[in-house]
């Protein structure tokens, strides 16, 4: 496996350019399975372990994905398949995302049960009830789920919880349903607004994405189109964070502002200079930052997927900061890597406390997911010394060509294969 050797301590300084949204990316290369004309999606951050698996997906169920740079085409190749393959499945929790697309378009869709991870369990009886009000009817078979219907119905659902996977597939399955769908406390991460956007493009009638109300007038025939995917928000998030915990002035390239309201309000307050344009955000940073406490909230809150790195600058800070998480339930695996580097953390249920240190030092420590990996890489910025990250593999599922971006604005850091 990959290790990242960061020699930190070492101010950043520069630009850096800011890829597509994993999260956006991802289910709209899915909803590609609602078309058999050609589709083209630009901007798409294409080495990412993630997107190299849902293009696998994809392949699997019967689409031809082709590659050029950050540019997807997304061909038919004849009639598709509606089983989604366990080894892929296990890989990659959102390739659940198939089944509203295939169950809207066939009727029919098998898809293994994901399992649990390190963050929590993240059930997914959220979309399986959107379904079932819209009139499929599902058994569990050797650790599937299959879910059929003659033909799903305009319905309103209203979700327990805004879940951003469930409105993704409630949106690509009522895209592809004749009739309107209103689906309530939707997610309204600036994703869904993205995902939105695309299913337009195809030709059904979607309003209010980005919103807790969304309405989707659904067709059964959609045909191709061409998108381009918004900027990374947890990207730029965990560099502006990087700065912030490590020092100096960066100008992100390409990033939106008003996709980060929560995350650049709290910096403000630690201390941070920021300004904005209509496409960059720059950060300035040159002292320890002031204690800021977060708890994590569906959007607009403050985002579960920089809650790691949040707490890696705090720990930094000058005083006492509280992180609570209330998205998922176990989400601070990263404090114990932390406290390798110095950190000071007590957790207590879904709140940990933080007491700041003047700095860390570097240290051998290990990625436990995709945005525990991002913490240890702000941390290993800051630290004084040499950090060894293990199981970079984790940060590659969500950060692109990482080593480089950051080297280019002044960071000591290498990949070890």
């Amino acid at each position: 496996m990959d290790k990242l050797v960061i020699e930190g301590g070492k101010p950043l300084n520069g630009t850096i350019k800011v890829s597509g949204a994993k999260n956006a990316a991802l289910p709209i290369l899915i909803a590609t399975l609602l078309t058999d004309e050609p589709c083209v999606i630009e901007n798409v951050p294409s080495t990412l372990r993630d997107l190299r698996t849902t293009f696998r997906l994809l392949e699997s169920l019967g689409k031809k994905v082709v590659v050029e740079g950050s540019t997807v085409k997304v061909l038919s190749t004849g009639s598709l398949k509606t089983q989604a393959p366990y080894d892929i499945v296990k890989q990659m929790r959102a390739s659940v995302l198939a089944a509203g697309p295939l169950l809207a378009r066939f009727g029919l869709v098998r898809v293994p049960i994901p399992g649990g991870c390190a963050i929590g369990l993240r059930p997914i009886d959220i979309h399986l009830k959107g379904f079932e009000a819209m009139g499929a009817r599902r058994i569990a078979d050797q650790g599937d789920i299959i879910m059929s219907a003659p033909k799903l119905n305009p319905v309103t659902i209203k979700l327990r919880f805004p879940s951003v996977g469930a409105t993704q597939n409630l949106m690509m399955a009522a895209a592809a349903t004749e009739g309107k769908t209103i689906i309530k406390n939707a997610a309204r991460e600036p994703e869904m607004e993205d995902l939105g956007r695309f299913l337009q493009s195809l030709g059904a009638d979607v309003r209010g994405a980005g919103t807790a109300v969304v309405t989707i007038t659904g067709k059964t025939k959609l045909h191709g189109a061409r998108h381009r995917v918004i900027p990374d928000r947890i990207e730029a998030g965990t560099f502006l964070l990087a700065c912030a915990a490590a020092r100096g002035r960066v100008k992100l390239l390409g990033a939106d502002a008003s996709h980060l309201t929560a995350v650049l309000s709290a910096l403000k307050k630690a201390g941070a200079k920021i300004k904005t344009g209509k496409s960059w955000i720059e950060i300035s940073m040159d002292r320890r930052p002031k204690a800021v406490t977060v708890v994590t909230k569906p959007h607009p809150g403050f985002p579960t997927d920089l809650q790691a790195p949040w707490m890696s600058l705090m720990t930094l800070c000058t005083g006492f900061a509280k992180v609570t998480e209330t998205v998922f339930e176990n989400r601070f695996l990263h404090a114990a890597e932390l406290g390798r580097m110095g950190a000071q953390i007590a957790v207590s249920g879904r709140t940990a406390v933080v007491a700041g240190v003047e700095s860390l030092s570097g240290a051998p420590i290990m990625a436990s997911d995709i945005r525990a990996g991002a913490a240890l890489l702000v941390a290993g910025l800051a630290a004084k010394g040499k950090t060894t990250i293990a199981r970079v593999y984790h940060i590659d599922r969500g950060y692109e060509t990482v080593e480089r971006k950051l080297s280019g604005a002044g960071a000591r850091l290498e990949r070890l294969k």
